[in-house]
């Protein structure tokens, strides 16, 4: 297929009602969607489903073809790899369901697929990884929402130059974890920074904020300056940065001192820019990310 036909569409890859379906789709090399034939959903002729599965039967029969290019996006404005069709198997009687079936799901589910060869030279080496999309190389609301979309080709080069950034590399999987890390930051601060303690003071670490809340962590530094301590398990928001100047000038206040302020998130290293703005300002605020890793061994 000559460059200027070739065309880019974006499957979304429901990881939030399927999890792991992104590993699915990367180690079968392919992308997916359902709609099974014996829920009455034919990819040919007269057919159930409405106007959205008559779109997406469209696309994926006469739109969509060997030689074009495939990205998969994921919930939170997150993109996994960009990959090339190099096949079909999308009739009705090739369903091949990526969802195993079971009692739950006795047809399966995601069974019509695109098969794509992935490019494994663009965006993080490591599987576990996918990209969080910076604002500049987002999609529109009408191309989030749609489970198949086609996206102007020229903005195949943003979405790259987006992948083989490190800062914009985030954890495939998000787990509601904010509290345990909390937990972990006061058991263990020096992980934080060399020269982290708890604050001596359980009155000032358990002193409440105009808003009812406490610190999550309230430690000081190897100067013995106090350090506030906020936690979001995701990308942070000018909300959040705002949420901890307001702490730093309560402190300020009520304990006659100035406090540093960090606030570790689980987004990508490469922060937005109004967020990144706006944490200069004075009080500066601190942006930490973290990142989970979990390792198995067999017991003896």
């Amino acid at each position: 297929m000559k460059e200027e036909t070739k065309r880019l569409w974006k499957f979304h890859c429901e990881e939030e009602r399927h999890p792991g379906m992104w590993q699915r789709w990367f180690k079968n090399q392919c992308v997916a969607v359902g709609w099974a034939s014996m829920w009455g959903y034919h990819l040919r002729g007269k057919t159930k489903g409405g106007q959205r599965w008559q779109r997406v039967r469209r696309l994926i029969d006469e739109e969509i073809e060997v030689g074009d290019y495939v990205v998969a996006s994921l919930p939170g404005h997150r993109i996994g790899r960009i990959g090339e069709v190099t096949g079909k198997a999308i009739e009705d009687n090739n369903w091949n369901p990526l969802v195993p079936r079971s009692r739950t799901e006795p047809d399966g589910e995601k069974g019509r697929r695109i098969l794509v060869r992935w490019d494994l030279t663009t965006g993080p080496d490591n599987r576990d990884l996918v990209v969080k999309l910076p604002e500049s190389a987002r999609f529109n609301p009408g191309e989030v929402r749609r489970a198949v979309a086609e996206i102007s080709l020229r903005k195949l080069g943003n979405l790259c130059r987006a992948m083989n950034d490190p800062g914009n590399w985030v954890s495939l999987f998000e787990f509601p974890y904010e509290k345990s890390l909390s937990d972990y930051i006061a058991a263990y601060p020096h992980r934080l920074e060399d020269g982290f303690l708890p604050h001596p003071s359980k009155k000032v670490r358990e002193r409440q904020f105009s808003n009812g809340k406490r610190a999550d962590v309230l430690l000081t530094d190897k100067n013995d300056k106090p350090v506030i301590i906020e936690c979001k398990q995701n990308e942070p928001a000018l909300a959040n940065v705002k949420q901890l100047r307001g702490y730093l000038g309560e402190f300020r206040k009520k304990e006659g001192e100035n406090a540093r302020g960090i606030l570790v998130h689980g987004g990508a290293r490469k922060l937005r820019e109004d967020v990144r703005r706006a944490a200069q300002k004075k009080p500066r605020i601190e942006l930490v990310q973290f990142r989970v890793e979990v390792d198995f061994s067999i017991s003896n």
